[in-house]
């Protein structure tokens, strides 16, 4: 079974857990170490043969117009990260449209491809920011990938599907989710998919659910990883601890940790995975998917 490997395209300094150290306004005094690091995972993803998902943030896209053309070079999907890298929930529907609308169109003029899929910062696409899906829909989007169904401080819907599913807008239109993958343990959904729940949890423990998924379950699931994640000589930011703990946990073996992965299981891109995906249940948005508890 071939899973999703995706990568969220974004610097050290753009994390929504250092907002209260760094402000946006000062990113551009900040060196970037996003172009060298998404380089080196391109260079892994091609010594083991495996495609990813890029979601790319715009802000670094309008810095880093060859690194875009990179991803898609190499055969890559090229997917959208926002602009800003702000939570949605924090910003009001016209910000989100024009913000969305300013990545996508640069996203796409860089690749030379229509840019079909969605993540937003820090998965907030939340109960309280559920009209920006209607949003990617108006926008052409085909698919989401940014509800996390758990409970968590800063994002998720608990409840909501652990699988692929296809939302059914108010005006008709169709957006496919991609939920980020989780452990059923009793009642308790419990985050699995990378990122920081990879560096913190042992490997072992991450092989062995994502192998679970994969054969007692019988679905793909969907991994993530920030390109910062196998940067362990970052600068350090003074942030409060639990940030510090999720951010700088484990840095140092992060790389060796993905070449195992992909040496483990088969990957390619989300929207190839969806392609091959046939069980999709259809949820009406308006009137279901906030419903989860």
């Amino acid at each position: 079974m071939r899973n999703a490997l995706t990568v969220d395209v974004e610097d050290y300094f753009h994390v929504a857990a250092f907002s209260k150290q760094i402000d946006p306004a000062t990113w551009d005094s900040f060196t970037l170490r996003v172009e060298r690091n998404t380089h080196r995972l391109l260079e892994l993803f091609a010594e083991y043969n495996v495609k990813a998902t890029f979601f790319v943030l715009g802000w670094v896209a309008e810095r880093c117009p060859n690194l875009v053309r990179a991803i898609a070079k190499q055969g890559h999907e090229v997917a959208c990260h926002g602009y800003s890298h702000q939570l949605i929930y924090t910003q009001s529907p016209a910000l989100f449209r024009e913000e969305t609308i300013r990545a996508k169109v640069c996203l796409e003029q860089q690749a030379q491809c229509q840019v079909l899929g969605y993540r937003a910062a820090s998965y907030s696409i939340t109960k309280k920011s559920l009209w920006a899906l209607d949003i990617l829909a108006e926008l052409e989007f085909e698919y989401d990938s940014s509800i996390f169904p758990v409970r968590h401080d800063r994002y998720g819907i608990p409840g909501s599907p652990r699988w692929p599913y296809k939302l059914r807008t108010a005006d008709g239109k169709i957006l496919t989710e991609f939920p980020l993958s989780t452990l059923k343990v009793g009642s308790y959904a419990l985050p699995v998919s990378g990122g920081g729940y990879f560096r913190i949890y042992p490997y072992w423990f991450t092989q062995w659910v994502l192998s679970y998924i994969n054969q007692s379950e019988g679905y793909p699931f969907i991994f993530y990883l920030h390109p910062w994640e196998i940067d362990p000589d970052q600068p350090r930011i003074q942030a409060e601890r639990v940030s510090a703990f999720r951010h700088y946990k484990n840095l140092e073996f992060c790389e060796n940790r993905l070449i195992w992965l992909l040496q483990k299981f088969k990957f390619k891109s989300s929207r190839d995975v969806l392609t091959d995906f046939d069980n999709f249940s259809v949820i009406h948005l308006s009137r279901e998917l906030g419903s989860f508890e």
